[in-house]
This record gives structure tokens, sequence and C-alpha cells, in this order.
């Protein structure tokens, strides 16, 4: 596509030459008589360049450069004048212009220069693209470990794709707060975001929710109703538990998909619906593609992206900035001060492996928060399973007193797996070790 330029100038027969000699070198021309018709045409038109005299009846060169640098400071504009002293060209450099080309002046010349101000643009545009394409910052899921670094990094340049996702992990890791986060930081932030838990319903009823019915089409089917895959239109749709749903449903979901329309439930039309769809299982998905339990074909069309949400003990460096996050919202949806972690009660969520993963250690300081009588929780507000935990998991690696290591080297072990737990946060790992900081900073110097 030809580049637009457009050229302004008052005197006709200049116009029409400049008009006339640019266009042969294959560039999209419009020639304009004055600095305000050059304005007007750009509140509904776009241009790649201009080129102006400076010297115009209304408004001249100089006010027009002024007047594009406030709306469109990406146009790049060339001044040409006959004036072509000093003060003419700073004037117009101050105003805005790219470059300035006094008369008389070759038509080579104004070509080269010209040439250099669509150069300057293509670059800038091409800039601009390439920021808008880099990955958005998902910073609203919690934790500094690791794992939640490259977990959130992947997010952040799948979720402007508009691909499907299969989102595998264990129960309770947080697999619907990626599902969410793919969908805030997608393509279509404003549309709805429907969730339907595949293992929560019986087939029938899934087999309505997810395509809907027509009136009478069953039993207490008394008006018409739409199906969640045309609730998400413009949206995205979350299918959890995509494991559990029966062999004959995965095969209508599929073709659903396929066509991107759907036949309710009983109904003779089909209705046609546009959404991303997001599953999510804590199955063996890929075992159960090979022992014939979930289709292929479907498997094939969800797994186009996948992303693995990495279990709570994978990344242990988080579990007390999550635990004080639930802390904070249930103690204020409580009416409760409770404004902390006792350095006893943060050792037991430390060393506990929590296999119900995030959603174990919400309940747990959900319940801690109902049952403290403190302003900071305290062991005995934790379960039993967690206060018991680190008597019942206490690993000797050797009974062999040549294999044992001396009691400075488990120290220096020790404040090691508490950094990491804590992300690093000196203050936090001080308050767990029972330490001061000047005591901890001394014992990780020795460390270096």
């Amino acid at each position: 596509m030809s580049e637009r330029v457009w050229v302004v100038e008052d005197d006709a027969e200049m116009r029409e030459l400049l008009r006339s000699q640019l266009a042969r070198r294959k560039l999209d021309v419009r020639a304009l008589a004055s600095g305000a018709d050059a304005l007007a045409l750009l509140e509904r038109e776009d241009c790649d360049a201009l080129v102006t005299d400076v010297r115009m009846r209304g408004l001249d060169g100089i006010q027009l450069c002024d007047r594009l640098r406030e709306s469109r400071p990406d146009v790049p504009v060339l001044v040409i004048t006959a004036f072509g002293n000093l003060d003419t060209a700073v004037a117009a450099i101050r105003a805005g212009a790219f470059d300035f080309l006094p008369k008389p002046f070759e038509i080579e010349e104004l070509a080269f220069r010209l040439e250099r101000a669509l150069a300057h643009r293509r670059l800038s545009k091409e800039v601009k693209r390439l920021r808008a394409a880099q990955p958005v910052q998902v910073a609203d899921l919690i934790g500094e470990s690791a794992p939640m670094q490259r977990l959130r990094e992947l997010i952040a340049r799948m979720a402007p794709n508009d691909s499907p996702v299969l989102i595998l992990g264990e129960t309770g890791a947080g697999k619907e707060c990626v599902a969410r986060a793919l969908h805030r930081h997608g393509a279509r932030p404003q549309g709805p975001f429907v969730a339907l838990n595949c293992a929560a319903l019986p087939e029938h009823l899934i087999e309505s929710e997810l395509f809907g019915h027509a009136r009478g089409a069953f039993t207490d089917a008394r008006s018409a109703r739409p199906g969640l895959l045309v609730h998400a239109n413009g949206g995205t749709l979350f299918l959890d538990e995509i494991g559990e749903l029966r062999l004959p449903l995965q095969a209508k979901l599929l073709r659903a998909l396929q066509e991107q329309r759907v036949r309710p439930v009983g109904g003779e039309h089909e209705v046609a619906f546009e959404a991303r769809i997001i599953a999510a299982t804590n199955r063996d998905i890929d075992s159960a593609v090979e022992e014939g339990r979930f289709r292929e074909d479907l498997f094939f069309r969800l797994d186009v992206l996948r992303i693995e949400v990495p279990p709570l003990r994978a990344r242990a460096g988080d579990v007390l900035l999550l635990a004080q996050q639930f802390l904070g919202e249930r103690a204020a949806r409580a009416g409760k001060r409770v404004a902390g972690i006792s350095r006893g009660a943060a050792e037991k969520l430390l060393q506990y492996a929590w296999p119900g993963n995030v959603r174990e250690l919400q309940n747990c300081i959900e319940r801690a928060v109902a049952l403290t009588a403190h302003e900071e929780i305290a062991p005995e507000d934790l379960p039993d399973r967690i206060r018991s935990y680190g008597r019942e998991h206490v690993v000797v690696a050797s009974d062999d007193p040549a294999e044992l290591v001396p009691l400075e080297i488990v120290e220096r072990r020790y404040i090691a797996r508490v950094m990491e737990s804590v992300g690093g946060n000196k203050t936090l790992a001080a308050h767990i070790l029972g330490l001061d900081r000047k005591t901890l900073y001394r014992k990780l110097k020795q460390e270096d």
C-alpha cells in the first residue's frame, strides 16, 4: 500500500508541481491549499508525512507544525520556504518540524528528505507495535518463588492469544485463578468469564448447562434457556475438571467448538457463539487419552496452549505471603483485629507439605482467624494435622556418626532453607529464626 503524503501549499502552480512529481515516486499524494484544510482532513483521515510551505495565507507552516505537534506528533512534517534564513529554520524545528528545506531545491533533494521522514515514521510505528506486543505484566497472582515467576511469565505470553488453553494441576493449586488471569489480561477482558465445573453436575444437566435447551425439551423445561457456550460469547468459557466429562458429551462439545455453533437440547436451530475456551483438570489427561477415556480429537482441540500450575509444596517460599494475604482478607470480613502470624505458627506453616495446596492454606487461615483470641495467629489456632506435622515428620538421614555433620552446618542449611521459604525477606526470616536482624546479617555474611 502506498504511503500517504500531503502537500500543503497555497500557490496552486507549486502545489500541483509537487503533487505530480512526488506521485511519480509511487506515493499516495494529496494536495491541500491551506493549513486549516490539512487539520480538518486529519480529523477524518491519516497521513504518513506532510510537506508544507511556511508563508501561507491564514495558518502558516510554522503554526501548522505547532498544531500537529499537539494533536498528531507521530506525523513527520517537512517544511519548505523561500525565506531560508536561520531564524525561520530554528522556528520550524522548535515547532516540531522533522526537517527544513530552503527554496530553490531540486525535487530529488525533496524526495530524499521525504523518504527519510517516511522511514522515521515506519520505525516509530514498528516500535509502537513491538511495545504493544510485549507480554502484559501479570501482577495479580501472589507469589515470589521461581515457579510462580515462571507461571506469571507464561500467562503473560499466552494471554493475548485467543487460542484454547489446557491448565493442569492438583486440586486446590489455583487453576481457576490462572484461568481468570488469562481472561483479565487477554484480548476480551470486558467480555464475560463463565465457569462450569464438569464434575459437579449429572451428565444430563451438564448438557443442558453447556448447550442450553428449548422449551419442553424435558420435564420442567418450561421455557427456553441459552447454554453457557452462548453466555460466554465475546468472553471466556472455563471448563473445570474437563477430564470428568463423559465420552458422549465430549463428542458434542468437540463439534460445537469446531463449528462455533451450538444446538440447544430439543432445539431445531443452531446458535453461533465466539468465546475463548480454557479447560482444566487434575487428572493425568495424557494417560486418559491413551486409554480411550478421553477423546483424542477433543484433547488436541483443547491442548493448543498448556499451563501446569505448580503445587504449593513446590513454591514453599510463597506460603507466608499467601497466608498473610488470606489473613488480611478474612480478618477484614470477620471484623477482627488480627494483624499477623506468630513465629511459632509461621514455622508450622512452613514445615507442612500442603497436600490440599492453596485451597487448604486458605481454609487453614480462615479457621485460625475465626478461633484466635489474639492479634497474631498462634500455633494453637492451627489445625491438629499442621501443628503435629513437624513432630511426626522428623527425618534422620543416617545413624552412622561418621555421616553426621556439625551443628554449624545444620544451622547454615536451616537458615538457607528459611531464606528460600520467605523469598529472601531478611526481616521475616529473622523473625522466624528468633534472631535480630544484625545477627542474621552476620550469619549470612559468614556463609559468603
